[in-house]
């Protein structure tokens, strides 16, 4: 008699369903390093940060506010394809490098925005330093040294698009004073032994050489030069309202600035965004938000030497930094 044939089994569903996104850690600001063998030390680098997500017949490159930004980043996403796993999510920062190899975000805004630019997309790399699920496991449970070194397996060496983030075996504060005399937007130290976890976290430190955020432009001042801005006027969030934290009189061309007045003017305000009074202010509807540098808050919460970096429509609150009673990054 003619043994019948089995059917096959479907495929075993993998132990842990792969996340479509996941929250990121983000590291929390502090002045200076910390101190201990549990800690472990990597570049800040300045860029967009991102999630990688490798699954069969798709790979997506996702932000940190959870937007799918697949079509910016086709280097980043044709390369992953070929790490040889099936499905990871690594998490990672992608940058454009300047002259000097030092990752500069003006850069990277320039090579994935619309507009002209010296730089191409096939330029921006990522630097990969996390890896939170791999082939149907779930790995953000595990330390952090573990999760790296499951990760140095698979981009440790590569030169391409994709690119370890190399820890620094160095003493935090040596690091640190090094990283700014380089021109470094500063460090970021983590603790090996941590599992990962979404949200602001004490187990990831940031230290900056200095400061970078984003707040809204609710006006301007008027320069004497004719038609350009003597000086933006800032906010920041606190609760569900807009605080004034100081104004930005550097950091731009004459050509950027009449062209800051006049978007500025294109969105005149009915009445003053913030409870300031100012006179010759002009105020516009809280739609722009300007990247500053800084570097301290003063004690009365305004901006210690800003310096514009940036700036670009606001897609939602969450883009504009808020003011804590515990923290101000």
């Amino acid at each position: 008699m003619a043994k019948t044939a089995k059917k096959a089994q479907p495929p075993a569903p993998p132990a842990d369903p792969m996340p479509r996104r996941v929250e990121p850690c983000v590291a929390t600001l502090v002045d200076k390093p910390p101190k201990g063998p549990e800690w472990a030390f990597e570049v800040k680098w300045d860029g967009y940060r991102l999630a990688v997500h490798v699954e069969p017949g798709e790979v997506r490159a996702i932000t940190r506010g959870g937007y799918d930004w697949t079509k910016k980043f086709g280097g980043i996403v044709g390369e992953a394809r070929e790490l040889g796993h099936a499905s990871m999510i690594i998490d990672g920062e992608a940058v454009v490098l300047d002259d000097q190899g030092r990752s500069d975000f003006g850069l990277l805004q320039r090579a994935v925005g619309k507009k002209p630019s010296l730089h191409e997309p096939s330029e921006i790399i990522f630097y990969a330093f996390d890896l939170l699920y791999l082939d149907g496991y779930d790995l953000r449970s595990l330390p952090l040294a573990e999760r790296r070194r499951r990760l140095e397996l698979i981009v440790a060496g590569r030169t391409g698009a994709i690119r370890f983030s190399e820890e620094v075996d160095a003493d935090g504060a040596k690091f640190f004073r090094a990283a700014c005399e380089l021109g470094l937007e500063g460090i970021i130290a983590k603790c090996r032994d941590k599992p990962y976890h979404a949200g602001r976290r004490p187990e990831w430190l940031k230290i900056k050489c200095a400061r970078r955020n984003w707040f809204v432009i609710v006006g301007y001042e008027p320069s004497t030069i004719p038609g350009a801005i003597g000086r933006l006027i800032l906010a920041a969030r606190k609760g569900d309202d807009l605080v004034y934290v100081g104004g930005c009189g550097t950091g731009w061309s004459n050509q950027e600035s009449v062209a800051l007045r006049e978007l500025l003017n294109a969105i005149p305000a009915e009445r003053p965004p913030v409870g300031l009074k100012r006179k010759g202010a002009v105020f516009a509807r809280p739609l722009l938000i300007a990247e500053v540098e800084y570097r301290a808050w003063t004690q009365d919460g305004k901006l210690r030497h800003p310096s514009f970096k940036g700036v670009q429509e606001m897609e939602g609150p969450s883009d504009v930094y808020e003011i804590s009673n515990h923290e101000r990054d």
